[in-house]
């Protein structure tokens, strides 16, 4: 999948991935998609649940030898 943007959040806990994205996000025009990969296993419902509130779009979310590939349209 196509990215605008990509976010580095390995090894760092939580709520750090969420934080680190909501500031990458902002960054970002309407419609375009950032990709977050984290190991935090917290964080698939962390930011699951703060693209939701936060009115993004959560495109695909996967795992990949421990880590977790997240692709956020900002909305």
């Amino acid at each position: 999948m196509n990215s605008t943007k990509f976010l580095d959040a390995k090894g760092l806990a939580c709520p750090v991935p969420v934080v680190r994205a909501r500031k990458a996000i902002k960054e970002l025009a309407e419609g375009e998609v950032l990709e977050i990969h984290t190991t935090d296993k917290g964080s698939v419902a962390d930011l699951t649940a703060w693209s939701k509130s936060s009115g993004h779009q959560l495109l695909e979310q996967s795992e990949e030898a421990g880590v977790f590939q997240f692709w956020i349209q900002k909305g």
